[in-house]
């Protein structure tokens, strides 16, 4: 990734230099074919050149997730990192970097500092799917977290606030905490309880750790997750395993062990790979409103 990083910085280096360059010498000969002449300010010499700017920043655990948004995205091009993969591209005059980091908080925090490093992009989004905790919050619903803790209960605020009028337009959006851990919660009783202790509406993977380098790097941040499995949804088996492993050959086999122990996991797969994408859609949609918001 840094090749790639460093070889397209030392293509724009050299682009701007030629530009400007040629900036002045077109500059010198109007001086001197216009030196009797009065100049206006628009002859004072052409506008500052400046670099395309990385407006928003995704980082996603899993392409399912991001499937949704990079959909919507022009003129993107891949950058295979260690360890993740990013996309940039266009959405609505604004230029985004999506970052799939694969699971859990450690990978999600080397992601964002990758994105930070290689693009300082004015906003990061962690955005993914989430575990319903509260009775509130149906599949499909939305989570707009204005703090998130982690088990430990060491907390971070967001300050954000949505325009009024986007809030009362979408009656499935909740603002609220988000609790962010290292593992997959399976069980309804689970989630239930963590819920009640920790006083948070859903559950993810990354948050947090995106939260924390946008924190030490004085990064503007916000954390989108949609509901994929309310409260009072039990998981398979084995889907925390299936989730961590990060390349496809692994979660082939994860997904074939899974399979092959208990048959009837293939309908469980099958459906949680519809409402994903179903949920993927629905949260690339907010997004893109959120988006088209921030300056």
């Amino acid at each position: 990734m840094w090749q790639a990083l460093l070889r397209n910085w030392v293509m724009g280096t050299a682009r701007d230099r030629l530009r400007a360059a040629a900036e002045q010498a077109a500059s010198g000969a109007m001086d001197r074919t216009r030196a009797d002449q009065p100049r206006t300010a628009a002859e004072h010499g052409p506008p500052e050149y400046k670099p395309d700017v990385c407006h928003v920043g995704l980082v996603f655990a899993l392409p399912i997730e991001a499937g949704g948004l990079i959909d919507r995205l022009a003129g993107v091009v891949r950058i295979d990192g260690e360890g993740f993969v990013a996309r940039e591209g266009g959405l609505d005059g604004r230029r985004l970097v999506v970052i799939e980091s694969g699971a859990g908080c450690q990978a999600a925090a080397r992601a964002a500092r990758s994105l930070i490093q290689g693009h300082r992009p004015r906003w990061i989004i962690s955005a993914g799917f989430a575990g319903g905790l509260d009775d509130r919050l149906k599949h499909g619903d939305l989570l707009l977290a204005d703090e998130i803790i982690d088990a430990d209960r060491h907390a971070l605020a967001i300050d954000f606030k949505l325009a009024r009028e986007s809030c009362e337009s979408m009656p499935h959006l909740h603002v609220g905490r988000l609790l962010s851990v290292d593992r997959v919660i399976e069980k309804s009783q689970e989630k239930r309880a963590l819920g009640s202790q920790y006083a948070a509406l859903a559950v993810d993977m990354e948050s947090m750790g995106v939260a924390e380098v946008c924190r030490d790097e004085k990064i503007r941040f916000l954390s989108v997750r949609v509901v994929t499995d309310a409260v009072d949804r039990t998981l398979p088996r084995d889907i925390d395993h299936l989730v961590k492993t990060k390349s496809t050959a692994g979660r082939l086999g994860a997904a074939a062990g899974a399979i092959l122990r208990r048959p009837s996991s293939i309908k469980d797969m099958w459906q949680l790979k519809e409402d994903a994408l179903v949920a993927s859609e629905r949260l690339a949609n907010f997004l893109a409103g959120i988006i088209s918001q921030l300056r």
